[in-house]
């Protein structure tokens, strides 16, 4: 099964958009690695359904007009990985959590280090919002879009003044 995808602007950079015929796979920083979600071959389809959603969404996402995602995900990784970005998804609009707060509600406390790992690994930044994850100091941790982007987003949901 082919992957579709289109770039985007958007006020935190380019972004592209990977979806499937079963939904959204990948939403993808403009200096992404490649080795950090890797999707293998893949059309451009601008107009492709879930694409066409996801990039209206995001726009009323950055307008302040929504705060929660209604996609159909696609979310390809291990089991492991996946009940991680479940519980990504389960984190409130403008609240945080640390990675121990996340391995704790896995059922597994020691598990801190693996959820960064797998954090780390989400493929549909924002949508799945691993920004929103932080260390138990309260300090902002890693982030595949960079770090301003993550004090941005967090700002931006707090209702906050806007990063830029």
């Amino acid at each position: 099964m082919s992957l579709s995808y289109k770039e985007i602007d958007s006020p935190v950079g380019k972004l592209k958009l990977v979806a499937s015929a079963k939904g959204l796979v990948a939403i993808l920083w403009h200096n992404d690695r490649p080795k950090r979600v890797p999707l293998g071959e893949m059309v451009e389809e601008p107009g492709q359904k879930v694409l066409v959603e996801t990039e209206k969404q995001l726009t009323e996402y950055f307008a302040g007009e929504r705060r929660e995602f209604e996609l159909p995900l696609d979310m390809r990784g291990t089991q492991f990985q996946k009940d991680v970005w479940d519980a990504l998804v389960g984190i409130p609009f403008g609240e945080t959590r640390s990675y121990g707060d996340l391995a704790r509600q896995l059922g597994n406390p020691a598990a801190s280090r693996a959820v960064g790992a797998a954090n780390g690994k989400n493929p549909i930044s924002i949508v799945v919002p691993c920004h929103r994850v932080i260390g138990s100091s309260g300090k902002l941790t890693g982030f595949a879009g960079g770090m301003d982007i993550k004090a941005h987003l967090l700002a931006m949901e707090r209702g906050e003044k806007a990063l830029f």
